[in-house]
């Protein structure tokens, strides 16, 4: 595992966008798997300023969004929507390039997967209770590979999806599972702020454990974790 603590948020993001940009820079295809949420906003605008400014040919380019929740009379799930508004959409990517993984397809996608030649990249974040993808305690295992979770109602998975979307949640979930994520090439994690730093602490110096499902990354042999100090602030070296 390389660990990367920066001064800050901006920095955090800056050596991000260096490391997909780099990927992104070799001259065949590259499977990209990249992130929803909080913590790469400012990448994704970093890479937008920087793409727009040269002569970049993002043909080469595939993108696979790793997890999905389907929301209620929504053409588009809640990992696309954010993706589709925050990347895609601002640099152009065409609909080909774009490889969407929902409840109907997600029993062929490793296979797909497997057959565009791996994932070059998977870029993720972390939450709280030590989740990544849409790996959350309680609902997966380390054995899973792309799997769907059911979404009903009154049940703790809704009520939280509830909360991070103005739209009605939909019925399931499909997402990488730790086996998915596992067999890709490169594996990012990054992470900010102190309200980050105890589960940090867990799934780093913790024991691997599916209490804390982001532990198990540490068991890829190309790991790099990109920490602003606040999120680093809890780890012992």
């Amino acid at each position: 595992m390389k660990l990367l603590v920066t001064e800050d948020y901006e920095t955090l993001s800056q050596v991000t966008a260096d490391l997909i940009l780099l990927k992104w820079s070799e001259n065949h295809r590259v499977n990209l798997a990249l992130t929803a949420g909080s913590s790469p906003k400012r990448t994704y605008e970093i890479l937008v300023e920087r793409l727009r400014a040269v002569q970049f040919d993002q043909s080469l380019a595939h993108f696979y969004n790793f997890d999905e929740i389907s929301l209620k009379d929504q053409a588009d799930g809640l990992t696309m929507q954010a993706l589709m508004q925050e990347l895609f959409q601002p640099l152009g990517i065409e609909d080909k390039n774009i490889e969407v993984l929902d409840a109907e397809n997600y029993q062929d996608y490793d296979y797909q997967i497997a057959e565009a030649g791996g994932l070059d990249l998977v870029l993720m974040g972390i939450g709280e209770d030590g989740h990544f993808c849409g790996n959350l305690p309680g609902f997966t295992s380390f054995d899973y590979g792309v799997y769907r979770v059911p979404i009903a109602p009154g049940d703790d998975l809704y009520q939280l999806l509830d909360q991070a979307t103005p739209h009605t949640p939909g019925t399931e979930m499909v997402t990488f599972g730790p086996q998915t994520v596992l067999a890709a090439k490169e594996l990012v994690l990054i992470a900010n702020g102190k309200k980050k730093a105890a589960i940090i602490k867990q799934a780093l110096e913790g024991p691997i454990t599916e209490d804390v499902p982001a532990s198990v990354l540490r068991l890829h042999p190309n790991l790099t974790v990109i920490l602003d100090q606040e999120a680093a602030s809890e780890l012992t070296e």
